[in-house]
């Protein structure tokens, strides 16, 4: 028996239904330059070893580049970084001219301000359909206590745990 598969449309309506977190994923190409793309699809994948994942499609700018590259860092937004999530999602990987950011112990390019950076070794990379899912494990962390900023129905919003003020 064969199920019709869902037309595109409607799976994107549904699955805006899932709020994310959102991340800027960063690494320098071959040619030396920083670039990032927002990506919505960046999650953990294993506590031992440390690996994240993060799918990157096929129609980005990124996807070649990150092909060749060994290792990607990885900023969480804060709930004030909305118009940093603009600048760098669309499919044109955007530079870091003008934009607040550092380099990590790996040598990766970490936004200013983010709730968390990481740094991570790309360990595997695996077909998903129109996207590459590269899995990484995590060299270097640091957090802080400030808001995530969240993606749910193409709109931006804060992450309030339960019992919290304004929740």
């Amino acid at each position: 028996m064969t199920t019709a598969l869902v037309d595109a449309d409607t799976f994107r309506r549904a699955m805006a239904s899932v709020p994310t977190v959102v991340t800027v994923v960063t690494m320098v190409g071959a040619d030396g330059v920083a670039r990032g793309m927002t990506v919505g699809s960046f999650t953990s994948l294993s506590l031992n070893p440390p690996l994240v994942l993060a799918c990157i499609g096929d129609a980005a700018s990124i996807a070649p580049a990150i092909q060749g590259t060994t290792h990607i860092g990885v900023s969480v937004l804060a709930s004030d970084q909305a118009e940093l999530s603009r600048r760098f999602a669309d499919t044109v990987a955007r530079t870091f001219e003008g934009i607040a950011h550092h380099h990590g112990p790996a040598g990766m390019p970490l936004l200013d301000g983010a709730v968390t950076h990481l740094e991570a070794r790309i360990v595997a990379r695996h077909r998903g359909g129109d996207h590459t899912i590269i899995v990484a494990e995590v060299s270097h962390a640091v957090t802080t206590d400030r808001e995530p900023l969240a993606h749910l129905r193409r709109r931006y919003g804060r992450v309030v745990p339960l019992g919290s003020r304004g929740a």
